[in-house]
């Protein structure tokens, strides 16, 4: 078990991440109206990480994150293409998962949709009218913020401060513009019956709703992009808390931004990336080593040097795989067991304390530097790799990287092939040697001339690799 501290935006503390138990964690998924893009990426590998992370270490870890599948945005675009909000809805979950599976992501234990748990909300919102923490106008239920004393408690704001800035669209049936919907009258779809009249959930009860259901009253982490801590997650807290009478969450993790170029990404300006763009791009390892690359909690700029870096370090981890893997012969273990051990410990200390993958990857990357120059020499065999093939292995999973790899009937095969290609250049037979290299290039192979033998590596193809 791990002994991990998180910081947690609620206090403002690194909170120790108990894991003796089953760590139940709640993503705030997408609203799915439109393809997701590479923000969202971000947040949801940094999840994924975590999570491979701590089931990589022997923890049991039940993730739960939503969709939000009932929003104006998805009624507007269905309204926007003459159809359904269903449909639109259907279209873009269907476009997440062939995404985000190609990203390498695990599926979560539940993927909860708002349109599924109607009733939950509707007895969760019927309790806080009973309170009389919520209450009916004319246009719908509404959360009475100032009748629970902590708002503001996650975003450091203050009511007062809030009332005197606030921007939100004037609803004169409102007691105070602070207050929120939790349902919105409507007879246009798509809609559902209540005990107040038909209409549709505010945006923030439905993670309430669902969290509540499948993690219980209580759990350990609530995640989601920076953008959320106001207000929605801290209107979760609010309704929430009212609701059961206790914390919501142990620890509040929030994921940063992502500029492009230095700008924020917007429709307006035309520089969203979309998954599927930069994975079409530069595939999946790239965009998760360029999503770990910076302390989660920070913002991150997407710029085509920062992603050539990661493809260059890419290219060192698969020479370093292979060398691994195509090893014989007995070495020195004491020349390396000491150092890759003490990687894998840094490795784990660094995501320990604050999940900071920055240094982790540095010790990942001085680890695979390490071997391959152990490779140019010539001094990786096969008890060597038997040692360090399994802590690469448990690194790249953590990080949900996957190298290339290549079977036991192509291993044999190529090695068929470069014997044979050895035999040709001995015997100055070099048209037919450059013929039997260029055989193996088109298996996707590329070799590794070592001064007294020659190895090979199968290779990612990347497009913007030029």
């Amino acid at each position: 078990m791990t002994k991990m501290e998180i910081h947690d935006t609620l206090t403002d503390t690194k909170k120790q991440l108990l894991t003796d138990k089953k760590i139940r964690i709640y993503l705030c998924g997408v609203t799915v109206y439109d393809d997701a893009h590479i923000g969202h990426a971000r947040t949801i590998v940094i999840f994924d990480t975590l999570r491979r992370f701590l089931e990589g270490n022997g923890n049991d870890v039940e993730l739960i994150q939503n969709f939000t599948d009932v929003d104006d945005k998805i009624i507007k675009k269905a309204s926007d293409t003459d159809t359904s909000a269903d449909l639109i809805s259907t279209k873009y979950v269907k476009n997440y998962f062939e995404d985000f599976d190609a990203l390498n992501i695990k599926r979560a234990t539940e993927y909860p949709k708002a349109t599924e748990h109607i009733s939950d909300m509707i007895n969760l919102i019927s309790d806080l009218i009973t309170k009389k923490i919520a209450y009916t106008s004319k246009n719908g239920v509404y959360f009475s913020v100032s009748k629970f004393s902590e708002y503001g408690k996650l975003s450091k704001k203050n009511i007062e401060e809030l009332e005197s800035g606030s921007r939100i669209q004037v609803d004169e049936s409102k007691d105070n513009p602070l207050d929120f919907a939790l349902w919105k009258f409507s007879d246009s779809a798509p809609f559902w019956d209540s005990p107040w009249g038909s209409g549709r959930p505010g945006w923030h009860i439905e993670c309430s709703a669902m969290s509540i259901k499948y993690l219980g009253e209580t759990f350990d982490v609530h995640g989601g992009g920076r953008d959320l801590i106001f207000p929605h997650h801290e209107n979760e807290i609010a309704q929430s808390e009212s609701f059961t009478g206790k914390p919501f969450a142990k620890i509040w993790m929030h994921a940063g931004m992502i500029t492009i170029n230095g700008e924020k990404m917007s429709k307006s300006i035309g520089n969203v990336k979309t998954v599927r763009h930069v994975l079409e791009n530069w595939g999946p390892n790239i965009i998760r080593l360029f999503c770990l690359s910076g302390h989660y909690s920070k913002p991150i700029d997407y710029t085509e040097d920062l992603l050539k870096e990661n493809l260059v370090k890419w290219r060192q981890l698969e020479t370093c795989y292979y060398e691994l893997r195509l090893a014989s012969g007995i070495g020195d273990l004491d020349s390396i067991s000491s150092s890759v051990l003490n990687s894998k410990q840094k490795f784990d200390t660094a995501i320990e304390n604050d999940f900071n993958t920055p240094l982790a990857l540095t010790e990942f990357f001085n680890m695979i530097k390490n071997i391959n120059g152990l490779a140019a020499e010539e001094k990786i065999s096969k008890d060597i790799a038997d040692l360090v093939m399994p802590i690469l292995e448990y690194m790249l999973d953590v990080l949900g990287l996957n190298v290339i790899k290549a079977t036991d009937d192509e291993i044999t095969s190529v090695f068929e092939l470069i014997e044979k290609r050895e035999e040709c250049r001995k015997n100055k037979q070099f048209e037919e040697a450059d013929s039997i290299r260029e055989e193996i290039s088109n298996m996707g192979i590329y070799l590794i001339d070592h001064k007294e033998k020659t190895l090979w590596m199968k290779k990612e193809e990347i497009k913007s690799d030029s």
